[in-house]
């Protein structure tokens, strides 16, 4: 009797990587929300934070600035080491640093400890967020890339906006008396929910060919961004003494001793922390240029609308952040219908947001100055409805865009060039436009200086609706 043996075909080459599922891509989407919702949910907290902690306002700044810059700083190095050393592994360490911060930052028994703990939370996310996007990137393709991708930008345009609203609800509410450390306080549960879920969902996956730290870039890059955030941020609550000017006059200096760093190890075949040769995606490099007056303009919308509404029309927490109800809502239902609008019209539904955003941030600015102070949810609302279809419209596209043609072995460093772009320009955008309506207040008055700071949002909006003509058509 003759066995007959079946040959099995042999598979070679690396293991494929797994596929993210629908638990998976909430668990990572929950991750991305944290991070951004915190960089906005302090905003109309800080009055609350400043009784409690007798705070000046420089410390204040330092509350939103600490947090922003050490998040920007760290962002490519996060990205890179998840390359290194497997990005599940840092999404759960990333994760678990960040509720214990957060809980630092609730129990905080001073304004210094608050400052500090708000740094340390900072770096936390920048170890956790560049592996969201790079474990999208890793394991998913085709439509169901573009999916994700929408979701991922929905998430992070209504996060920004939720945690404004989500502040003043909790301030207001002082559950169990903790007052302003429940904005932080809140994060903890969510986490460890987080953890839970990431443990179960969250595939393990790393660069084929993953690239050593590249030391001189990660502190050129460091420097970059410090010597021209911190001053900025910093300058007009200390009086701008000479340590600002010297900073600012640094950082030509320093941005210049980075590329030069990089380009150098980037020719000689080494691993730049920032490989020049990305830029030559150009996809990448145009949806970079477009998302930088975006995140400028939102942010110090959101900035400035919170301290106006609550220090010149009077509105307490609450009402303060429900003010911006309409847009989180109207931006939510629009993000959905994104990826239907581009199948079908390409790269040329951002002009088109652009318009939008327009048309509504003009409404709104026409409002403030009709019917100040009497300024809240009812006056806001048609305009921040209109706003908030526009954006919708913009970020999710643009995220996409900039990652559409990066190469999976390098889908931690893109994803983290991108969000420190988007965090370096958010942190910014409090600094400048922040910094000028303060500024022009004194000698204006509080409705004219949010006029002023409007009308030069507006600008910013025109140039991201020019610049967004020339992206490619389509998305790869």
């Amino acid at each position: 009797m003759t066995e007959t043996i079946t040959s099995r075909p042999v598979r070679t080459g690396p293991p494929a990587t797994p596929a993210l599922g629908g638990l998976g891509l909430f668990t990572v989407l929950l991750a991305a929300a944290l991070p951004l919702v915190d960089f906005f949910i302090v905003n109309v907290a800080l009055p609350t934070i400043g009784a409690d902690l007798s705070a000046s306002e420089a410390v204040l700044e330092l509350v939103v600035a600490g947090y922003g810059v050490a998040y920007a700083v760290l962002l490519v190095l996060g990205g890179r080491l998840g390359d290194l050393f497997g990005r599940r592994r840092l999404f759960l360490g990333g994760m678990a640093a960040f509720g214990l911060t957060s809980l630092a930052c609730g129990l905080a028994p001073d304004a210094w400890s608050l400052v500090t703990a708000r740094a340390a939370q900072g770096a936390s996310a920048a170890a956790m967020l560049p592996q969201v996007l790079a474990t999208i990137q890793a394991t998913t393709s085709g439509p169901r890339r573009a999916k994700a991708m929408g979701l991922y930008g929905a998430t992070a345009g209504l996060s920004m906006v939720a945690g404004q609203i989500l502040g003043g609800v909790l301030v207001a509410a002082d559950i169990a008396g903790t007052g302003w450390r429940s904005v932080f306080l809140v994060n903890v549960p969510v986490v460890l929910v987080g953890l839970f879920l990431a443990a179960r969902a969250v595939p393990e996956t790393r660069s084929a060919r993953p690239e050593p730290v590249d030391v001189p870039g990660t502190f050129l890059l460091a420097a970059s961004i410090l010597t021209l955030l911190v001053p900025l941020t910093e300058g007009r609550a200390a009086g701008w003494p000479l340590w600002t000017w010297l900073s600012l006059a640094a950082f030509p200096f320093a941005a210049a001793a980075f590329f030069a760093v990089e380009r150098r190890a980037d020719r000689a075949g080494r691993t730049p922390l920032v490989p020049p040769s990305l830029f030559a995606i150009v996809s990448l490099r145009r949806g970079l240029l477009l998302m930088v007056p975006f995140s400028i303009g939102f942010s110090g919308f959101m900035f400035v609308i919170a301290v106006a509404l609550q220090q010149g029309a009077g509105l307490g927490p609450v009402a303060a952040g429900l003010a911006l109800a309409p847009l989180a809502v109207v931006f939510f239902f629009f993000s959905l219908a994104g990826p239907r609008l581009v199948a079908r019209y390409g790269t040329r539904v951002v002009p088109a947001g652009a318009a939008l955003q327009g048309v509504g941030l003009a409404l709104m600015t026409l409002a403030a100055w009709r019917s100040w102070p009497d300024l809240g949810l009812v006056e806001l609302l048609p305009g921040a409805a209109v706003a908030g279809a526009g954006q919708a419209l913009q970020l999710p596209v643009i995220m996409r865009v900039v990652l559409s043609e990066v190469p999976a072995v390098r889908a931690g460093v893109g994803s983290g060039v991108m969000v420190t772009t988007q965090q370096s320009s958010l942190a910014l955008g409090v600094a400048t436009l922040g910094t000028l309506f303060l500024s022009l207040v004194p000698g204006m008055g509080m409705r004219d200086a949010l006029v002023t700071t409007l009308l030069i949002q507006l600008a910013g909006v025109a140039l991201t609706g020019l610049l967004s003509l020339r992206l490619p058509r389509t998305i790869a």
